[in-house]
């Protein structure tokens, strides 16, 4: 072998080297700041969208920790109601309707189903519920509020997960469910409005 043909084989595995490094670096999770509080969130981009990998915290109006525990709120995220969720996002992001929520499970390449196998973390799901997270959106379950006369009643932590839709159903409004009891990630659409669920943006 010649030297030019040593060169040429070098050179090659240079700019190959050169684009999984630059490939590897378009993996990495993104982070972004809301400019409201400075609270910086993880990102993360699956198919055409990006999605906060964590769920939104942003003390709204409103909005509670779970049980009222602000160690809640750094692991979980707030609860909202869904008049709140429509308008908790930070600039450039919304809140998701259900076309973006399915586009969501058709770039996993999966059925709803088993959607959620993809998308719950890797911890923090009772009952061995825990998923692979293989695509980082690392879904936690911060259970969910109900209203009464005196404050809040709140549920399921640790083995149920519900995110605002911004769509409305006849029946209600709109919201998606992972539970620890399997890996279906199904709609539910026959709830108030002044429910407290989880917020998960995505960027517009």
């Amino acid at each position: 072998m010649n030297i030019c043909s040593k060169i040429k084989i070098t050179g090659n595995i240079f700019l190959m080297l050169l684009f999984f490094s630059l490939f590897a670096c378009d993996d990495k999770p993104a982070t972004f700041t809301d400019s409201r509080d400075g609270k910086s969130y993880k990102a993360v981009k699956i198919g055409k969208q990006t999605w906060m990998a964590e769920n939104l915290a942003f003390n709204a109006s409103g909005s509670k920790c779970y049980k009222n525990d602000e160690s809640n709120c750094e692991k979980y995220g707030r609860l909202y109601d869904w008049n709140t969720a429509r308008n908790a996002c930070p600039k450039s992001w919304r809140l998701p309707t259900n076309t973006d929520w399915d586009e969501l499970v058709f770039a996993l390449d999966c059925s709803m189903t088993v959607a959620g196998l993809y998308l719950k973390a890797r911890s923090g799901w009772n009952d061995d519920g825990n998923g692979t997270d293989i695509y980082g959106f690392s879904a936690l379950p911060g259970g969910h509020a109900l209203p009464d006369n005196r404050d809040h009643r709140f549920f399921r932590v640790g083995s149920s997960g519900r995110w605002w839709s911004a769509t409305k159903g006849n029946a209600g409004n709109a919201y998606r469910q992972l539970t620890s009891a399997d890996n279906n990630f199904e709609y539910g659409f026959d709830i108030t409005e002044s429910l407290l669920l989880s917020v998960r943006c995505v960027k517009e």
